[in-house]
C-alpha cells in the first residue's frame, strides 16, 4: 500500500465532487430524496464549500490522495507562521477505516512538531472522526455552530 499526494488539477473537479458526495450520501438517504434531488443538492453544497475554502484559505495546499497511483480522496491544508490548519480530509467510502487518513494526519503532526506549530481543525459534532482526532492528541478548544474546534498543541 503506497499512499502519496499530488496537487489538485483542473480536471479533478468530478472526482472531488464524488469524494464530497461520499461523505454526505448516508445523511441524505435518510431524507427520502431521489438520486436526482440528492445530486442537485450535493452539487450546490460542494460548490459552496469549494468557494468558501478558496476564499478563506487562498494559499492552502489542496491535494489528491493517491493509493498506488489511484485517486482515493482529498486533503486540504492551510499553513501560517503560527499554525497548520487541517481544513479537510476525505476518502472515498471504500478506503475509510484502513488507517490511510490517520497516517496522513500523523504525517501532518510530524511536520508541525518539526516546525513547533500546533495543528488546528474543525469537525462536525456528530462526525465519528472526532474520536480519531482525540486518539491522535487533539483536544476540544471550543465550538462554533455545528462544529467542534480542536487543536493538537506543538510538542
Amino acid at each position: 500500500m503506497h499512499v502519496t499526494l499530488r496537487p489538485v488539477e483542473a480536471g479533478d473537479q468530478q472526482f472531488l465532487f464524488e469524494v464530497y458526495a461520499g461523505t454526505r450520501r448516508a445523511e441524505l438517504d435518510a431524507w427520502g430524496w431521489d438520486a436526482a434531488q440528492q445530486d442537485a443538492f450535493l452539487k450546490m453544497q460542494f460548490m459552496a464549500q469549494h468557494r468558501a475554502y478558496e476564499a478563506q484559505y487562498p494559499e492552502a495546499d489542496h491535494s489528491i490522495i493517491l493509493l498506488d497511483d489511484q485517486p482515493i480522496g482529498r486533503l486540504f491544508v492551510a499553513r501560517s507562521s503560527e499554525w497548520i490548519q487541517l481544513t479537510d480530509i476525505a476518502l472515498l467510502p471504500a478506503h475509510r477505516n484502513h488507517g490511510i487518513g490517520a497516517q496522513l494526519i500523523r504525517d501532518l503532526l510530524d511536520e508541525a512538531a518539526k516546525a513547533g506549530l500546533p495543528v488546528r481543525l474543525q469537525v462536525l459534532k456528530n462526525n465519528p472522526a472526532a474520536q480519531l482526532y482525540e486518539r491522535l492528541g487533539f483536544r476540544n478548544t471550543g465550538e462554533s455552530g455545528m462544529h467542534f474546534e480542536m487543536e493538537r498543541p506543538s510538542v
